[in-house]
């Protein structure tokens, strides 16, 4: 890179015109580019719901009214390892605000200096009557103070505080996303309670089941097909039982890992039936703007991309300096800090890049790319936030629906299994006609347990979609 050498003003006026020039700043000026959004969810029209603030709060797991679940949830934020790490990239990120500001200020540094001499017999510099080394004593003062004069510093300051209010909503979401995980294992490892219990005590009745069987075929009534068949059944729900314990075990110890425990210092006692879900409102489209931290996250990072245009762009333009020095310095260290020791220089330099083989452009094309790509991922960020919400929205108005009509078909199985055992033991029907009719009232007990799971999963991924509560601010 060729530079010009630094031109020096000793010119009061052209000093104090620089200094007036610092109100220039190059570089676009941001604004939050537009975003398509659409006037309500395709889900909720036509349909009057209260709107989500009414609902829930920052605090949203309460809406569930469980007083376990609101304990795992206060212990997220002391715990949990995800949250204490965006905590510190947050804390970087602010340190780096002040890093950026700093430039606005003066650089003052100050030094002390001590230096034996013995200038050689054919130095022009030596004085004829030093004969012998002496030294010198020296501390000097320098002032070094870079003019914002074209606003790159104000521009990086930009860039550098909108990347640590992206850090304060990455860290929101890290939070958003664990309580969220805590409450889906919590309920699935309530459904999967549900579903043990419901296995053990169909276990009980195909226990009853295998002892009718066998005195049939003791009396020589029912065939010993009949008797393997029943204990076959018996002993494939007992271990279906078995099975759901893997799962209970690894989702109970993956919820230890949520709160930041190992998972031999955690347990959860067997749950109670499977909650009655709320009904959560999906409110206004637009709101999801400012409600989901991370869509803010991605609209400060497009900010700060933007701002880097600007000190991308502020290369092209000299950087304008002033230079000043003073302290004192002597041969004798008792004069030292004598007035007849101090020396001072002041000055104003202004250095411009003349070439640079295209680096300057290519780093503003760089720039405005990376903020075009900001602008995509923010968008795309937007509209997925959309579809969760639409989907988690359409989830829990079909599983409702689905539940009522499974509550249904759980009750004709229970009634249809009273009346094949009913006339299976009065010789009419076989044993085959009884284990269909179980096999039937146990597979839909199962999924009503499993609807009720997923309703619960709905809504905790509704309220996730929705931002859990949070506002921008």
């Amino acid at each position: 890179m060729i530079s010009a050498a630094p031109v020096k003003f000793t010119s009061a006026p052209l000093l104090l015109a620089a200094i007036l020039l610092s109100s220039c700043t190059v570089g676009p000026d941001y604004s939050r580019p537009p975003v398509a959004t659409p006037s309500a969810y395709k889900e909720t029209l036509g349909a009057k719901t209260p709107a989500v603030d009414d609902v829930f709060g920052v605090k949203w797991w309460e809406v569930f009214g469980d007083s376990e679940l609101n304990a795992l949830a206060e212990q997220v934020d002391i715990s949990n390892q995800n949250i204490a790490l965006a905590e510190a990239r947050f804390r970087q990120a602010r340190a780096l605000v002040q890093t950026a500001r700093a430039a606005y200020y003066p650089t003052v540094t100050v030094g002390i200096g001590v230096s034996g001499i013995q200038q050689s017999p054919t130095s022009q510099s030596r004085n004829p009557k030093t004969t012998s080394a002496f030294s010198e004593y020296s501390l000097p003062i320098d002032v070094s103070w870079e003019l914002d004069v074209w606003g790159r510093i104000r521009r990086s300051v930009e860039s550098n505080e909108a990347s640590a209010q992206a850090s304060a909503a990455d860290l929101e979401a890290a939070r958003l996303s664990a309580r969220a995980e805590v409450a889906q294992d919590y309920f699935l490892i309530q459904s999967l309670d549900a579903q043990i219990r419901l296995l053990n005590a169909t276990v009980i009745a195909f226990q009853k089941s295998l002892e009718l069987t066998n005195n049939r075929y003791n009396a020589g009534v029912a065939s010993r097909g009949d008797v393997l068949q029943a204990e076959t059944q018996l002993k494939t729900t007992q271990a279906q039982a078995i099975d759901l314990e893997v799962q209970r075990a690894q989702t109970e110890h993956a919820l230890a890992v949520l709160l930041g425990k190992p998972p031999a210092d955690f347990s959860l006692s067997v749950r109670p039936a499977v909650a009655a879900p709320p009904v959560i409102p999906g409110g206004v489209p637009e709101e999801l703007l400012v409600r989901r931290p991370d869509v803010a996250s991605a609209e400060r990072t497009m900010a700060a991309a933007n701002a880097q245009i600007g000190v991308a762009q502020s290369a092209y333009y000299p950087t304008v300096a002033i230079n000043t020095a003073g302290g004192f310095e002597s041969e004798s260290i008792g004069n030292w800090f004598s007035v007849l020791g101090r020396f001072w220089s002041a000055g104003v330099s202004a250095t411009q890049t003349l070439f640079d083989g295209g680096l300057r452009q290519s780093q503003v094309e760089s720039a405005r790319a990376v903020y075009e790509q900001n602008i995509a991922a923010y968008r795309q960020t937007v509209l997925t936030g959309y579809q969760e919400v639409e989907d988690n929205l359409a989830a829990q108005r079909i599983l409702a629906n689905e539940a009522q009509v499974q509550d249904d078909a759980v009750k004709a199985a229970e009634q249809s299994l009273a009346v094949i055992m009913n006339q299976y033991q009065a010789g009419i029907v076989s044993y085959l006609n009884v284990i269909v009719a179980q096999t039937t009232a146990l597979n839909n007990e199962k999924t009503a347990v499993d609807i009720q799971g997923r309703r619960l999963n709905a809504c905790v991924l509704l309220i996730k979609a929705l931002g859990g509560g949070w506002k921008v601010a």
